[in-house]
């Protein structure tokens, strides 16, 4: 009862667009920030999550920062340019509402890396928020472009029919 009241109530619709609206700003403004500075670097922050992976209390679990040594300090320049251009992409299709799901996924995806890296800061309170966006499902963008977007695209997606033959059982 509670599930259809969040996926399919129009007064909740409103109030999760303020929302998506809300994160959105949040991820767009971030990232902008950083593609227009020119000078935003991961790896630094990459070192540093991978620093805190030490000690008696480590804010960075150990198999986390096994993957920031190998995999993302590495290639830092790689990880610069999808947190940058993921956080300002993410921050635009909240906002517009479209493929709304799908941004929120990417959207919690990089509130964890972040979390998982010892920086709390907003993260939580956005991981919150985004989680009640995916939950909601189409319902979060339905006063966005998904509104004409989500109906388009099932129209035209071909439908596979079933090509089993039918056994009669005896």
């Amino acid at each position: 009862m509670m599930m259809d009241f969040i996926r399919n109530n129009k007064a909740v619709a409103g109030i999760l667009a303020f929302l998506r609206v809300y994160i959105g700003y949040q991820w767009l403004m971030g990232g902008y920030g950083k593609i227009t500075s020119g000078e935003f670097d991961a790896g630094g922050f990459i070192q540093g999550a991978i620093a805190q992976a030490g000690g008696d209390h480590p804010a960075v679990q150990g198999w986390w920062a096994a993957f920031l040594e190998t995999v993302a300090l590495p290639n830092a320049g790689v990880f610069s340019y999808m947190v940058m251009w993921g956080e300002f992409l993410v921050g635009i299709a909240l906002i517009l509402g479209i493929f709304t799901n799908f941004a929120a996924l990417m959207g919690i995806t990089m509130n964890f890396a972040f979390l998982f890296s010892g920086t709390v800061s907003t993260n939580a309170q956005m991981v919150l928020i985004t989680v009640f966006l995916i939950v909601a499902g189409y319902n979060a963008g339905r006063y966005g472009l998904d509104r004409w977007v989500i109906p388009f695209l099932k129209s035209h997606t071909p439908i596979v029919k079933n090509k089993r033959k039918k056994v009669a059982v005896v």
